[in-house]
């Protein structure tokens, strides 16, 4: 018989499933044995391939910018401004830019730079405040509804439909109307109540597809209680859809509680909003715009930069996308 023919590149042999062989070199042998591998060798994960995508998005750098500035002047607003927003001088009531005052004043004589830069703690705590709450209180309902299924989950889905019944703005003027404190945790709880219904809607549906895994079915099998189930093996593969959604619905928390105090029913005089400064900025647009402009584009600003930061999380949690 003929001899058969040497190769001399060193590999591996792995087989063809038919009876055959097949000559791999060593580095294709290694990706077969390990699988898919990040940097330094560590494994790669759903949440690895979506902060690296993150990275690269431009979307997101620009967003994830004009939010990290928000927060910074949240928390120490006197990095960029050494005035107090609630002193105010009337002769200088609807004047234009001046030095030490880029941004004019509103009709009572308030330096509006001054009250547009703390504005954005009232805002940012809000949303954020907000966000959690509805994520954690529409999270466990949801979730806890997805997996135990029966009456828990008939009893949630019709109280959701009575939520979703209620228009937000009108259901905000007969709640906060009420409402005789003036701190941002009335407008924090009623979100809440108000908000919880789709974050709950989406948990939901997040676990009911996770649940149906072979990982959780053979955890089951095995004895893992219900709560080792929900906690090690469900939540961490069904949390994505919720931080997406959650991230994207701070923006329009941020508007919501801007809308509320432009009514007159969420924070009142002398606490310092955006929607408080464009309500009272209303009447003198003809003579003083300026006073309307600034606080309304830094709350446009604001929720465009959390509605694109949401919209780039998505784009990197969703497999779909990619």
């Amino acid at each position: 018989m003929p001899e058969q023919p040497r190769y001399e590149r060193k590999g591996a042999v792995a087989g063809t499933g038919m009876g055959g062989a097949m000559d791999l070199a060593a580095s294709e042998a290694t990706t077969l044995q390990r699988g898919p591998e990040g940097p330094a060798g560590r494994p790669r994960s759903l949440w690895s391939d979506a902060w690296r995508d993150l990275r690269r998005n431009p979307v997101f750098l620009v967003s994830a910018t004009v939010i990290l500035f928000l927060v910074l002047i949240s928390l120490w607003p006197s990095l960029i401004t050494s005035g107090n927003p609630l002193v105010c001088e009337l002769s200088k009531a609807q004047e234009g830019s001046q030095p030490g005052h880029p941004f004019g004043f509103d009709g009572q004589g308030c330096d509006v730079y001054t009250r547009t830069v703390y504005g954005a703690r009232t805002s940012v705590t809000v949303g954020v405040c907000a966000t959690l709450g509805v994520a954690v209180l529409g999270s466990v309902l949801g979730g806890l509804a997805g997996y135990f299924g029966g009456g828990w989950d008939a009893i949630l889905s019709r109280a959701t439909d009575i939520f979703f019944a209620i228009p937000v703005v009108l259901g905000g003027l007969v709640l906060l109307s009420v409402v005789t404190g003036n701190t941002v945790w009335p407008v924090v709880g009623f979100i809440v109540l108000l908000g919880w219904p789709q974050i709950s809607r989406i948990a939901r549906g997040a676990v009911i597809t996770a649940k149906q895994h072979d990982y959780v079915q053979a955890a089951r099998a095995l004895g893992a209680s219900d709560t080792r189930i929900l906690l090690r093996h469900i939540a961490p593969n069904a949390v994505a859809p919720v931080i997406v959604v959650a991230t994207i619905a701070l923006g329009t928390y941020i508007a919501l509680e801007a809308t509320l105090s432009y009514l007159g029913v969420g924070l009142k005089p002398p606490s310092v909003s955006w929607g408080i400064d464009i309500s009272a900025a209303s009447p003198y647009i003809r003579n003083a715009p300026h006073a309307l402009l600034w606080p309304s584009g830094a709350l446009a600003i604001t929720v465009l930069a959390f509605i694109m930061l949401g919209d780039a999380v998505r784009d990197a949690l969703d497999p779909k996308l990619r």
